[in-house]
């Protein structure tokens, strides 16, 4: 891959000599993650996004889960000792993060947030992330991704 198409997760993974594969498609706006992982022809049950919660004290949280799922929020809160958690608002995404929706990465985001993902991760050799824009997916083992990030995991599914 070219130097100059690299983001900041590759350059991360780069940096923490972590094995990638990247898959990239054409688009141009938000494409939610059941339907990237259909055009890339992943399996969706390897897919996971990437959210950005508020907890009651402030503080941002990263939760890793399934494409397909739902955050449990009062699991999620559980996992990060938090009364509770909450999405935050798509608009405060980018200046937090410094990615766009459909394109965020748990890796190399603006500050490195407590990250928690969905222990449903592990069942897999690899899974598939954001690559850190719209159109572009990692493939990695989740044990890596655990380690570059500090990960904790939990049960995240609302089931």
């Amino acid at each position: 891959m070219a130097k100059e198409s690299k983001t900041n997760a590759m350059r991360i993974l780069d940096r923490n000599k972590v094995s990638y594969k990247v898959e990239t498609y054409d688009s141009s706006e938000f494409t939610d993650g059941v339907h990237s992982a259909e055009i890339l022809g992943h399996d969706v049950e390897r897919s996971f996004k990437t959210l950005v919660a508020l907890g009651k004290s402030g503080e941002h949280y990263v939760f890793v889960i399934p494409v397909a799922a739902e955050v449990d929020f009062k699991a999620a809160a559980k996992a990060v000792g938090e009364k509770n958690v909450e999405l935050i608002h798509v608009k405060e995404l980018t200046p937090l993060t410094g990615y766009v929706r459909g394109g965020c990465s748990p890796l190399g985001m603006k500050k490195q947030f407590r990250t928690v993902i969905d222990s449903t991760a592990r069942k897999f050799d690899t899974i598939y992330i954001s690559g850190g824009r719209i159109g572009c997916t990692i493939e990695l083992s989740p044990d890596e991704l655990i380690r570059v990030v500090n990960a904790e995991v939990a049960d995240l599914e609302a089931r």
